[in-house]
């Protein structure tokens, strides 16, 4: 779950985190009490929104306005802006960069932080970021305080407050079950205060039933992906034409990157994970199918879930939508000869290797000769 800006910040004041003044708008006429001057932030789940425009300075009411209008309806990133944020514009001396996120080979969480703030941290020389991994079962101690400020070099009256956010910060992350808290820049007033300049905040989809309050945050997701999302399927449309369906995140990440490598282009990402229902199979193929791949490429690997079964799925998604798309599958494991059996009777191209699948995929697309 993907916070927009103003959404980030209001999770970040009730932690306590000092965050500047705004309001929210979704036209220019709605604009009536700014936090003068400002800045008119355009709100997308999208990075580098300054570069594209949409962050920009107002000084008075009617220019908040102006500015308010013109970025309104803009793209950013793909993204159209459908609300500004007019946050009370900060006379920053010093920009810093502060985040959390998760540390995967540790299975800890990991404190990142850098004196170069205001920029993408990849653009950060790495001899500048300071990292440390934070002991999950104690949570930040004070030596990596100490070593944090030491790393970014500032006063004690600065550098307890930075202190204090990244408590804060830590706790917003475990409570709300985080992947990301990131404040960039982390900004140091010229009157010695340390505010969050920017907001991003990411929660673990798989602890959303823990977060009802979410339930109804703007999400970077198309039509086909809300509806896939309220029925509990991984699917992701790309922009390639070849729908790839597989059962786990590895191997439909595999199947992807074998079918890149042999000239073609995933057009959906679509997980079936562990199911064993052919019903489940079927919905999830029918969504694939509305997203009109040119080809499908099936990998299933039958353990947890029984080739036939998904099999049994495949056949009446295509029997209830009357599909004319080529299948090419690949099928190995419990029930192997089932599966193919089922699917010989609609039409499926069968291979017995990804490298053999992903290659009749490409010349099966629709308009190959």
């Amino acid at each position: 779950m993907k916070f927009l800006e103003h959404k980030a910040k209001e999770v970040f004041a009730r932690y306590g985190i000092p965050v500047p003044r705004g309001v929210v708008a979704s036209r220019p006429e709605d604009i009536v009490d700014p936090p003068l001057p400002c800045m008119v932030k355009a709100q997308v789940l999208v990075g580098g929104r300054g570069k594209a425009g949409g962050i920009r300075p107002a000084n008075t009411l009617d220019e908040a306005r102006t500015v308010a209008g013109e970025i309104l309806g803009m793209n950013i990133g793909g993204y159209t802006v459908k609300q500004v944020y007019l946050e009370q514009r900060l006379d920053i001396g010093r920009e810093l960069y502060l985040s959390y996120t998760i540390d995967r080979s540790a299975r800890e969480a990991l404190l990142i932080a850098s004196a170069l703030g205001g920029v993408e941290i990849e653009a950060v020389p790495h001899d500048q970021i300071f990292m440390e991994q934070v002991p999950v079962l104690v949570g930040p101690q004070p030596y990596i305080w100490r070593a944090l400020l030491r790393k970014l070099a500032l006063p004690k009256e600065i550098g307890d407050q930075i202190v204090d956010i990244a408590w804060k910060a830590y706790n917003l992350f475990r409570k709300e079950d985080a992947e990301l808290v990131e404040i960039n820049p982390l900004a140091v007033t010229r009157d010695g205060r340390v505010v969050a300049g920017d907001a991003k905040l990411v929660v673990d989809d798989n602890a959303e039933y823990r977060h009802p309050e979410y339930a109804t945050l703007d999400q970077d997701r198309t039509p086909l992906e809300e509806e896939a999302h309220a029925k509990g399927i991984a699917f992701i449309q790309l922009d390639g034409d070849i729908g790839v369906i597989a059962n786990g995140a590895g191997l439909t990440m595999a199947t992807l990157d074998v079918l890149n490598l042999k000239g073609g282009k995933g057009g959906t990402f679509l997980d079936l994970g562990g199911t064993d229902d052919p019903a489940k199979v079927a919905e999830a193929f029918e969504l694939l199918l509305k997203a009109k791949p040119s080809a499908i490429l099936l990998n299933i690997f039958g353990g947890i879930t029984k080739a036939d079964t998904v099999a049994l799925g495949v056949k009446q998604a295509i029997d209830v939508m009357h599909a004319k798309v080529p299948v090419v599958a690949r099928i190995k494991g419990v029930n192997e000869d089932k599966a193919k059996e089922i699917l010989r009777g609609v039409g499926m191209f069968p291979a017995e290797t990804i490298e053999e699948a992903a290659e009749l995929a490409v010349k099966a697309r629709r308009g190959a000769s």
